[in-house]
């Protein structure tokens, strides 16, 4: 299989630990593109040129890291990531989608900012800001515990520490303990520390 990645991509980090909490590392090539310029490779499997694209097994082009994580969660080894149905699967997929909420935030934060001062936005700076404060002000009150993992507890801590690398200049910790004990438990496993943002 191939992961087409960049190495600050929080979405594209979020796969490559599921990869390797499932024991598909040796299975996946990561290659590194940008998808700013276009990388042919990377346009030939995915149209809308975005990060992360794996090309499956079979060969077929899978986009969305929720998507693909999915995936590599149904073919690896291990305990399941994400719940096969229930009551459980929906607290683990809200958990997951309020955290990759905070990285769309973050994300188009980081856009805005690339943009010539004169376009910028601050309205929409300061409601993006506002609404990835949330997001993790609800990931807090949710209680994703390092000792249970799953696949929200993986995005969540994927999302701090991003929040983190990307905007040192926003106080995600401030309020949140459970997001800060949340981060320190994550960042030790060999998963973690193996994908570190760059």
């Amino acid at each position: 299989m191939k992961l087409y990645i960049t190495g600050p991509s929080p979405f594209a980090r979020k796969c490559r630990i599921v990869a390797r909490e499932k024991g598909l590392a040796d299975r996946i090539e990561e290659i590194p593109v940008d998808p700013y310029a276009n990388a042919p490779e990377l346009l030939a499997s995915n149209p809308l040129v975005q990060v992360p694209t794996l090309i499956a097994e079979d060969g077929l082009p899978l986009n969305d890291s929720p998507v693909i994580c999915e995936y590599l969660d149904a073919i690896g080894s291990g305990p399941r990531l994400l719940p096969e149905g229930g009551p459980e699967r929906l607290r683990v997929r809200r958990l997951e989608t309020l955290a990759n909420g905070a990285l769309e935030m973050g994300v188009k934060l980081v856009l805005e900012k690339r943009r010539p001062e004169h376009e910028r936005s601050p309205s929409w700076i300061a409601r993006w800001t506002t609404n990835m404060g949330r997001a993790l002000d609800g990931l807090d009150a949710a209680g994703p515990d390092a000792a249970r993992l799953d696949m929200g507890v993986i995005t969540a801590g994927v999302a701090v520490s991003w929040i983190g690398f990307r905007h040192p200049d926003v106080d995600w910790r401030t309020g949140r303990p459970g997001l800060v004990a949340l981060q320190a438990a994550l960042e030790t496993r060999p998963s973690f520390r193996d994908t570190a943002p760059t």
